[in-house]
């Protein structure tokens, strides 16, 4: 975990080898630190991106960047499954005081951030 230049905490969601929602889901677990009553479901997941308490600790006074990347083999894998993460992503970044979500490298080889 580093820090951007406005003073965010930064976390990698890295999603390479996913392919689906579980896998999407095992991530989010591991890479956000959430905690053991996640439900492992889309409203779930906008519910903790959504809640700086959930965060790491020093995040939530700062602000939290989530890059994620390695994403392409998933959107391509389960387009329609994306799209609804996306719009996790998009709608937990709105009601989340500081929280803001960026794809970064899509995947192995890939080009620049989408």
């Amino acid at each position: 975990m580093t820090e951007d230049p406005a003073g965010r905490l930064v976390v990698t969601l890295d999603l390479d080898g996913v392919t689906d929602k579980a896998g999407l889901m095992d991530r989010c677990v591991r890479d956000l630190g959430l905690p053991d009553w996640f439900g492992r479901n889309w409203d779930a997941l906008a519910d903790s991106l959504a809640d700086p308490s959930v965060w790491p600790e020093e995040a939530a006074e700062r602000g939290l960047l989530l890059l994620v990347r390695g994403w392409r083999a998933y959107a391509e894998a389960r387009p329609q499954e994306w799209a609804v993460a996306e719009e996790v992503f998009a709608e937990a970044t709105d009601r989340g005081p500081g929280l803001f979500v960026t794809l970064g490298p899509p995947g192995p080889g890939a080009g620049a951030a989408r």
